[in-house]
């Protein structure tokens, strides 16, 4: 990367910044004492993801249409772009907004960092492994064989390709998140993580309802899924700032858990007894629906030691102390 700039006085750019992730990591840098070179970036919309920057310490905020803007004649004053911002809806239709979004102004931004010594560190995602009929391994020469099931995986992975493509891997951070829960997420939706609609059909009914399976190889509630507390993400992201490591990264528990035993953590943290009803997959789910993820962590965990709250403890935290009073971290 050349020589190292100084955090006292640099500029932190963090884009997605009122996300669930981009909140959480704001929160995490505030923690560690970075507040006053924040430079927070996103767009509110219609969303009351505003609500995540409550009691968060910064310097600036803007919209992503201000951004490029605001960057030109500051190249030596920034430190590092954090480039979290995406549309990260799985069933969206709209293919020339994730493309525009998720590769084109993913670029525009790279292309600044890297001709201007600027660490960049990018939001990829487990959605690029597509089925993991090809695996969960990071190694970028496999990157070639991947599907993406929706036209987000396949925006995220254009990107990741157009790094490869380009050997740029030795010049920026990309993270491929598997599937976080936590705090902050109250704006999501329907995207939200499991826990959070657990815990709720749980207030509402007392009882969780998953998909039945759509396979022989596992019984109904047992397909499984990579799953790593917020908290962790944000501060294994927050790590890369400290670091000169560079490459394309998987980010999770590197253990898979089932639907089932995701559901008996939130019954436990809630202190009610398992109540599951197993219900009909939907028809348009059937073929694309991931029976199965499960981070590769070898590369990263010989970079550096990992945070891992174990996936009872991370229930237990999210429920108790943020979801009951829908706090924000």
């Amino acid at each position: 990367m050349g020589k190292k700039k100084c955090f006292d006085d640099q500029w932190i750019i963090i884009t997605g910044a009122a996300g669930m992730i981009g909140s959480c990591l704001i929160r995490q840098l505030n923690d560690l004492g970075y507040a006053k070179n924040l430079i927070l970036v996103d767009d509110f919309k219609k969303s009351i993801k505003w609500k995540n920057l409550y009691g968060k310490k910064y310097s600036e905020f803007m919209s992503r249409h201000e951004l490029m803007q605001w960057l030109k004649g500051k190249e030596s004053e920034v430190e590092a772009i954090i480039h979290m911002g995406a549309n990260s809806s799985t069933t969206g239709t709209d293919g020339c907004e994730y493309y525009q979004l998720n590769y084109r102004y993913t670029i525009g931004l790279a292309q600044y960092a890297i001709e201007n010594n600027i660490r960049f560190i990018y939001a990829s995602s487990a959605a690029t492994y597509g089925s993991g009929l090809e695996g969960f391994e990071d190694d970028i020469e496999q990157l070639d064989v991947l599907k993406p099931l929706n036209i987000y995986g396949q925006t995220k992975h254009m990107f990741d390709l157009w790094v490869h493509r380009n050997n740029l891997t030795d010049s920026v951070v990309g993270l491929k998140y598997f599937n976080v829960y936590g705090p902050n997420e109250y704006h999501k939706g329907s995207m939200a993580s499991m826990v959070y609609h657990m815990y709720n059909q749980i207030c509402l009914t007392g009882k969780v309802r998953l998909f039945k399976s759509n396979t022989d190889q596992y019984k109904d509630g047992e397909q499984q899924r990579d799953f790593i507390y917020v908290k962790d993400v944000a501060k294994i992201t927050s790590e890369f700032l400290f670091n000169d490591v560079m490459g394309i990264f998987n980010v999770g528990n590197g253990v898979a858990r089932s639907w089932n035993c995701l559901a008996k953590a939130v019954f436990s943290a809630v202190e009610k007894p398992v109540n599951i009803e197993y219900i009909p997959m939907p028809a348009n789910m059937l073929k694309t629906y991931q029976n199965y993820t499960c981070a590769d962590m070898q590369r990263i965990t010989s970079k550096f030691t990992l945070p891992k709250t174990s996936l009872e403890e991370g229930v237990l935290d999210y429920v108790n102390n943020y979801l009951i009073e829908e706090e924000r971290w």
